[in-house]
C-alpha cells in the first residue's frame, strides 16, 4: 500500500513539473511575440489593408505591415468576425515585399474587396470587435494582446467610425470550416447561457452530433 501511494505521489509530482514547464514555454513564446510586436511598432507603417466587409458580410481581415524599408516588413494579421466571435485568429510574420504582395494577391483573387485603410480605423475595428465579443463570452486568441501592440502609437480614438456588431442587434454565429462539432456545441452553449435561446441567431450544420454539408439558419 505504501509503495502504491509513493508511486502516485511521484506521478503527481511529475505531472506538476510538466505542467509548469509547459506554462513557462507559453510565457516565453508570449513574451517573445510581445517584444517582437513592440519592436515593430517603432518602424514606419508601410501598409494597412482591410480585406472583406464587416458591415455586409460580417467577416474581414486586417493586415498591418511595418518596416524601416519598403522591402522587408513585420506583418500582423487579424481575422475579424463582426457577427459573433470578435477576433477569430491573429498572427505575426516577417515578410518581404514580394511575399506580402503574393499574400494580398491571393486574397484579391478570392474576393476583390480589399483596400488600404487608415490605421486608426483598423485599430478601432480590432479593439472594438474584441471588446464586444468579450461581453458575450468570447475572448480573443491568446496572442491577441501581444500582437496588437504592433499598432504602437496609432490612436483608435482618432477614428470616428461607429461599428455595429452582430446582425439585427443580436450575435449571429456561423461556424467556420475548421471548427469541430465539439467546439460548435461549446460555443452555442455559451451563447445560450449568456443570452438565452432567443438572444442570438446561428447557422448550423449539425445533425445527430455530426457535421452536415448544409448550413441551416435558425433563430
Amino acid at each position: 500500500m505504501a509503495v502504491n501511494m509513493a508511486v502516485k505521489r511521484a506521478k503527481k509530482a511529475q505531472n506538476r513539473k510538466q505542467v509548469a514547464a509547459q506554462r513557462r514555454k507559453l510565457e516565453v513564446v508570449e513574451s517573445a511575440l510581445g517584444g517582437r510586436a513592440r519592436r515593430a511598432s517603432l518602424a514606419p507603417i508601410q501598409h494597412c489593408y482591410l480585406h472583406g466587409d464587416v458591415g455586409e458580410g460580417g467577416m474581414a481581415t486586417v493586415i498591418l505591415a511595418r518596416g524601416v524599408s519598403p522591402y522587408q516588413f513585420t506583418v500582423a494579421y487579424f481575422l475579424v468576425d463582426a457577427l459573433c466571435l470578435g477576433i477569430k485568429d491573429v498572427f505575426v510574420r516577417d515578410l518581404t515585399s514580394e511575399e506580402l504582395a503574393t499574400f494580398v494577391g491571393a486574397m484579391v483573387e478570392a474576393d476583390s474587396q480589399i483596400a488600404e485603410v487608415d490605421p486608426t480605423y483598423a485599430r478601432k475595428l480590432v479593439r472594438s470587435a474584441a471588446g464586444w465579443a468579450a461581453t458575450i463570452g468570447f475572448k480573443p486568441p491568446r496572442d491577441f494582446l501581444d500582437i496588437e501592440q504592433i499598432f504602437g502609437e496609432v490612436d483608435a480614438a482618432a477614428c470616428d467610425t461607429a461599428f455595429d456588431f452582430g446582425r439585427n442587434g443580436r450575435p449571429f454565429y456561423i461556424p467556420g470550416p475548421s471548427e469541430t462539432p465539439a467546439q460548435i456545441r461549446q460555443r452555442l452553449q455559451r451563447l445560450r447561457s449568456r443570452l438565452g435561446d432567443d438572444g442570438f441567431e446561428f447557422a448550423l450544420g449539425l445533425e445527430d452530433d455530426e457535421p452536415d454539408d448544409t448550413l441551416i439558419e435558425q433563430t
